[in-house]
């Protein structure tokens, strides 16, 4: 028999969840066209449903971040979200294995290519989800509580930034080493040919 969640935990969760899909919603929004670019280019819905699929991509977001918030609707929401995370995971899985490189969709500044870090990333936070579906414990929250909610938010947030920030320039660090990587061959090679030239 699993344990219940304690309603601290639960809430902090559920407030994680929807900031995540309130700022991934607003990102799209703001740059609406990019989005569906970045959908058609996923190829995995016909061109003339693109608008449609995007417009629908973006809505779940928004009603998951609005619906995540109400105890009453902890469930259904909560499922709703392992349920767009595992979409996106599959979605991004799909072209790995085509061996397309494109742009994720995933909002920002900047285009970021699909990896598999992102499906490792969304397919544990899906997981998440799934386990947050738990009972949850019946107790009055305190003021405490309400301190720890906001101090646990505010963390997860910020690993999750650092998160997606580092597989953001995973792809760059990777160049970087194959890079450093073909150098030390280069030297090893010149070292090499100079001792035979020495002798």
């Amino acid at each position: 028999m699993t344990s219940p969640l304690d309603p601290a935990l639960d809430a902090m969760l559920r407030a994680a969840f929807a900031l995540l899909f309130a700022s991934a919603a607003a990102q799209k929004l703001f740059a609406p066209g990019r989005f569906r670019d970045a959908v058609r280019e996923y190829r995995l819905v016909p061109d003339a449903a693109v608008t449609a699929v995007s417009a629908a991509l973006v809505a779940g977001e928004v009603g998951v971040a609005a619906a995540i918030v109400v105890p009453a609707l902890r469930a259904p929401a909560l499922v709703a979200v392992a349920t767009l995370l595992a979409l996106y995971a599959a979605a991004i899985g799909a072209n790995l294995v085509r061996g397309r490189a494109i742009d994720c969709g995933c909002g920002g500044p900047a285009a970021r290519p699909i990896s598999a870090w992102l499906v490792v990333r969304n397919a544990a936070l899906a997981t998440v989800a799934l386990v947050a579906l738990r009972p949850v414990t019946v107790r009055s929250l305190v003021w405490l509580d309400a301190v720890t909610i906001a101090a646990g938010t505010a963390a997860l947030a910020a690993l999750y930034a650092a998160t997606d920030r580092l597989i953001g320039h995973a792809p760059a660090l990777a160049a970087l080493q194959e890079a450093e990587s073909s150098l030390q061959v280069r030297e090893a090679e010149l070292t090499s040919l100079q001792v035979r030239e020495a002798e």
